[in-house]
């Protein structure tokens, strides 16, 4: 097949053929359609059911893929990271997204699993614990060309183990990765409060920005040398009051207009430069108080290790945090990651790692290629619908998808019946 007469999708997957050697390749390319086009759960022969429609290679190549084929995870993630952030983020300082989360598994040997808190079953009084995959995701944060919320694209992610390198050192050591990958850009990392102390890791190029404690030690800036005056400077000014007291106490507020998730917004702020030496050391912070005008939310208070963010501009960031959220969510929920029963070897952390990755290149094709303007109508149940979720772009890519595999096969009465057979197929598991 000549190269213009691949579509933008098969030209994008191709891109990351380097990765593999053969016949490792080829099971990826079938793999990546496969499991698009999986109505049933993402098991690995439930996907392999539908990427070797004729059966010409046997299920077991697919789940040696992920457990035992040589390829490295970080050489996909480099590729996926220059790429996504090449074409949705040429210019100007990259905005990133950490967090962790709970990929589910069922199983007591599945390679890397343990019992873990699960944040979303968990409240302030009652922790849940579940058994599965923990695992750190770092996502592009990518503001669609239709507007609204931003868009997590993942770009690294890394494995928790058990008793085994912490979460903090992890998100670093993928932060330091992706530093190297593109040395002439800079970046904006942003986490919740758990990762604040990244802030004080010296990480290259990087501005962070987090929620501030509200027990914080905060100091003033130190004061201004006088001439001639005898002893080592000042490392810090007087010791100030924590957040939490400062915003119960604070009288003086300025009302401005904030951007949060693509919804504009009005917010009383009150912002001062400040040190957190257990933390930034002599590092110069922004300390950001939030509060909600009509009073019906919680104060907050971040924090941004870039002075010249403004305190409108780092409430917005903050709220734009959400986006990888929404990542983790997608993926288990309509990609359905948490599926694949593979267990031994690297296998369960490669599977994670490839409907992550997976989701990242769904999103950015569709924002390249996709997304039509006016294309995306509402339905009976969502009337007010005007911007495509991620199910819009997946349902679109499979109707591609499905549309080369059935003109591949209308050559021949077999190959119509063959295809005629696996809709069928699909259409039975789906319902």
């Amino acid at each position: 097949m000549y190269l213009s007469s691949l579509s933008s999708w098969q030209m994008q997957i191709l891109s990351f053929l380097p990765v593999f050697t053969e016949p490792t390749g080829r099971i990826f390319l079938r793999l990546v359609t496969g499991w698009l086009l999986c109505t049933g759960r993402r098991t690995v022969r439930g996907v392999w059911a539908f990427a070797e429609p004729e059966r010409r290679r046997a299920h077991d190549a697919y789940h040696r893929f992920f457990s035992g084929a040589a390829w490295p995870v970080r050489e996909l993630w480099r590729l996926a990271a220059q790429g996504l952030i090449g074409n949705l983020c040429p210019t100007g300082e990259v905005p990133l997204d950490v967090d962790d989360t709970l990929f589910h598994k069922s199983g007591r040997k599945v390679n890397g699993a343990g019992w873990w808190r699960d944040a979303v079953r968990s409240t302030g009084k009652h922790v849940v614990h579940a058994w599965g995959l923990n695992l750190v995701v770092l996502t592009l944060r990518v503001a669609p060309p239709w507007g609204g919320e931003p868009l997590g694209l993942p770009v690294n992610m890394r494995l928790h183990w058990k008793h085994g390198t912490d979460l903090l050192t992890l998100a670093e050591e993928m932060v330091r990765e992706l530093a190297e990958w593109l040395p002439e850009r800079r970046f904006a990392l942003c986490g919740d409060g758990f990762y604040a102390t990244l802030a004080g890791r010296k990480l290259p190029r990087m501005t962070m920005t987090s929620r501030l404690r509200g027990d914080a030690a905060l100091y003033a800036l130190p004061p201004r040398r006088r001439a001639k005056r005898r002893g080592r400077p000042a490392q810090r000014g007087r010791r100030l009051a924590t957040p939490r007291r400062t915003a119960a106490r604070a009288r003086q507020w300025r009302l401005v207009d904030t951007v949060e998730r693509g919804r504009k917004r009005k917010r009383l702020i009150r912002t001062a430069v400040v040190l957190w030496p257990h933390v930034c050391g002599t590092q110069p912070i922004l300390q950001v108080f939030s509060r909600d005008p009509k009073g019906k939310e919680k104060d907050d208070c971040f924090f941004t290790t870039d002075l010249a963010l403004g305190g409108a501009a780092t409430v917005g960031r903050m709220a734009g945090r959400w986006s990888i959220e929404d990542t983790n969510k997608n993926v288990k929920q309509l990609l359905h990651g948490e599926e694949p029963q593979t267990w031994k070897g690297l296998g369960p952390e490669r599977a994670a790692a490839f409907s992550l990755w997976l989701y990242g290149q769904v999103w950015g094709w569709y924002v390249r290629a996709g997304y039509q303007p006016g294309a995306v109508r509402a339905t009976p149940e969502y009337v007010q619908k005007a911007r495509p979720s991620f199910q819009d772009a997946l349902s679109l890519l499979r109707q591609q998808l499905w549309r080369e595999r059935i003109k591949e096969k209308s050559g021949s009465r077999t190959g119509v019946e063959k295809i005629i057979n696996l809709l069928l197929g699909a259409l039975v598991k789906a319902a």
